[in-house]
């Protein structure tokens, strides 16, 4: 097969939730266990991060890739879902993993995963734990799919453990109440393994308490380990500037992520440096403000709060659950702008009424539906919409939707694409 041919049997073959949903997913670890036994254990030859959440994940997991790799690490990333290209999901020191190793990989087991009938996801685990155990990296930061105790990649023992907040996502099979979702996440917490959690919440903090003490897990509040404070100005040459406490040190940030909602993610990163640093000899030279700083730049981190253009000034965001969408309406409303123009595509299978109460109804909106199963049709999306008060034009595409919007909008007024990963990976 060359990469094409591959591409097709794993996008056509094996069950993608990205793609379709829930038929995809598979609630034990039988798959991952058998494909990390044909591969001989890949996932034991380095050490390794796992960070789990229900908002921020990504950009916690590429600014800590991004520490490392500053730091001298050769430093892996596996990540989901992907925008534009598969190979976005699995890369080391920045860069995806080649063609020629997918196609290879695939050669080699498809006729055991015929056996197996892994998921998409699995098999891509799979693929990248080989990668990079084959390339001998020096340490993973590996990003939980869905959950946590039943995701695929909760077969590391990682020297550190993240879970960056709880929030209602997937509760079709996390549960229906936060107790329940960080229960899930918590399944991540290994034995003797320092966990960190990214935001104090009353309700979640006794889960984590208990899994922690159960495992005999050193358990930290970044939000009350660190303290973060906007520096004047707060964006500076594109970047946000902040000054960060921890532990009677003082460090300078400056975040090509400027969204106000990195606050907490920026946190929980410091809090994870911190305890890399101070429990792993190895890790004890981390260069944090260089590693954040350079983390569009090391990483190739797309899509949250990203500008495209200036003039209409045109950004977009792939929150795509009610506190995604909470951190987008709150962001834009820093924002002076003479009317926004909202480009909005979401997946069939969210709390669409949940996010749509959310949005400013003083908007013109866009619908659109991205080019994926999944995703919600755009007459469904502006009918259930109206019930909201939120008024606009169904386009028969992301791109024809963003056009339209850019065609109506005054020079200062403000064009906005969101609703879903897979609404951003169509404009990016």
């Amino acid at each position: 097969m060359n990469y094409p041919q591959t591409l097709e049997f794993l996008f056509s073959s094996l069950p993608m939730f990205q793609r379709i949903g829930a038929a995809a997913y598979k609630a034990n670890l039988n798959n991952t266990l058998a494909i990390s036994k044909l591969t001989n254990q890949p996932q034991n030859n380095f050490p390794s991060i796992h960070i789990a959440g229900t908002n921020g994940k990504g950009s916690v997991t590429h600014m800590l890739a991004s520490i490392l790799q500053e730091s001298g690490f050769k430093t892996g990333l596996f990540t989901s879902p992907h925008l534009r290209d598969f190979r976005e999901r699995i890369k080391i020191n920045g860069q995806m993993i080649p063609e020629s190793f997918v196609v290879q990989f695939v050669e080699q087991y498809k006729q055991d995963f015929e056996i197996i009938k892994p998921s998409f996801f699995e098999m891509t685990f799979g693929l990248a734990m080989q990668w990079f155990s084959e390339s001998k990296i020096e340490i993973a930061v590996i990003e939980t799919g869905m959950g946590g105790r039943l995701d695929s990649t909760n077969v590391i023992s990682p020297l550190v453990s993240v879970i960056t907040n709880i929030g209602f996502d997937h509760t079709q099979f996390l549960g229906d109440t936060l107790q329940a979702i960080a229960t899930e996440k918590a399944g991540i917490i290994k034995p003797g393994i320092p966990v960190i959690i990214g935001e104090t919440h009353p309700v979640t903090a006794e889960v984590f308490n208990s899994h922690a003490s159960n495992n005999q897990s050193e358990l930290i509040f970044a939000d009350q380990k660190i303290t973060l404070k906007a520096d004047d100005p707060k964006i500076k040459n594109g970047l946000l500037n902040l000054s960060a406490h921890i532990n009677h040190q003082e460090l300078k940030i400056e975040s090509p992520l400027v969204a106000d909602y990195q606050l907490n993610n920026i946190s929980t990163v410091l809090a994870t440096s911190h305890v890399l640093s101070s429990q792993y000899p190895a890790f004890q030279s981390l260069k944090i403000e260089d590693g954040i700083k350079k983390t569009l730049t090391n990483t190739g981190f797309t899509g949250r709060w990203q500008t495209l253009r200036q003039s209409p000034l045109t950004i977009c965001d792939i929150g795509h659950n009610a506190d995604g969408i909470k951190a987008v309406v709150d962001q834009l409303k820093s924002l002076k702008y003479s009317h926004l123009h909202f480009v909005l595509g979401v997946v069939n299978d969210k709390d669409i009424q949940s996010m749509l109460a959310l949005l400013p109804v003083n908007a013109t909106y866009y619908f659109c539906k991205a080019d994926i199963p999944r995703g919600l049709d755009a007459h469904q999306l502006q009918e259930t919409a109206k019930m909201h008060k939120l008024i606009g034009q169904v386009y028969p595409s992301v791109k024809n939707a963003l056009n339209a919007a850019w065609a109506a909008a005054e020079k200062d007024d403000l064009v906005f694409i969101g609703g879903s990963a897979f609404t951003v990976a169509e404009v990016v």
